[in-house]
């Protein structure tokens, strides 16, 4: 059984046109292809717009406890339901959150995958001493 996987990686526009351009022709070809579920940032600050520390704690919460509605889940987070709900709603548009009929808001995710590539600088980064590889967080996984 594979896991349903979330892929955040902060990469080029071009290297995403690549994967899927690679998987369509796969597909073309007759060839099966893994699902994959991705979301792409092009620099570190803009999938630190998206992805703050209090989103965070709200996933990692959120993904422990089950479905909550998102007053149980303020409270749980001992914070103001406007705020969990602005997050809530932001986390919704990138499909890290689901929200069920009932108002139940869920992690459809097993795992999520966050890749920062260290091959070429980044804004505010340092290269590793090798100057290569790619820095892994699989934060969710059970």
């Amino acid at each position: 059984m594979s896991k349903n996987i979330l892929h955040i990686e902060i990469q080029p526009v071009r290297a995403a046109l690549d994967r899927f351009g690679h998987a369509l022709q796969n597909l073309e070809e007759g060839k099966t292809i893994e699902p994959y579920y991705g979301i792409g940032f092009e620099t570190p600050p803009q999938f630190a717009r998206v992805f703050t520390e209090k989103r965070w704690e709200l996933i990692a919460a959120l993904k422990d406890a089950g479905p909550l509605t998102i007053y149980a889940l303020a409270k749980q987070l001992h914070r103001h339901y406007r705020n969990v709900y602005k997050d809530i709603q932001a986390l919704m548009e990138w499909s890290v959150v689901e929200k069920d009929g009932d108002g139940h808001v869920s992690i459809p995710w097993d795992a999520i995958d966050v890749r920062l590539p260290l091959k070429r600088a980044l804004p505010g980064m340092v290269h590793p001493p090798s100057g290569e590889g790619t820095a892994a967080y699989g934060g969710m996984a059970e």
